[in-house]
């Protein structure tokens, strides 16, 4: 089963940062080496607000598919939609895989209809 694909009502996104390991002496000399060419640790936070229940579902079986953080998957385009950007920035050129950094919020709105928050770490 693929991520849902549904357009979210609202994104965070930290884009993380290159490996980098700092060596520090006693005089106080920095010596940093780069590991390296991509991001990594990069976060997202997804927000569909005000969806039908059943779409809310399509999430709560994704994450027992993934076994919560166990497993990781591509994002669908529709993830992205609403970003005028460089959709590489989101995602890596597109080959930045994802994993739920935490199980899915669903919050009732009223009958039928919920909110879902997804926070998800990119990694390779």
């Amino acid at each position: 089963m693929a991520f849902p694909a549904l357009q979210p009502t609202a994104r965070d996104f930290k884009p993380g940062d290159w490996p980098v390991k700092t060596y520090s002496a006693q005089s106080g000399a920095e010596v940093r080496i780069l590991y390296g060419d991509t991001r990594s640790k990069m976060e997202l936070s997804l927000s569909y607000d005000n969806i039908s229940d059943a779409n809310a579902d399509l999430f709560l079986a994704h994450y027992n598919e993934t076994k919560g953080t166990y497993n990781t998957f591509i994002l669908s385009d529709e993830t992205k939609s609403g970003w005028a950007g460089n959709s590489a920035s989101i995602d890596t050129y597109g080959a930045n895989r994802w994993r739920y950094a935490d199980q899915p919020q669903v919050t009732a709105v009223r009958s039928g209809r919920s909110s879902v928050k997804v926070n998800l770490i990119g990694v390779f």
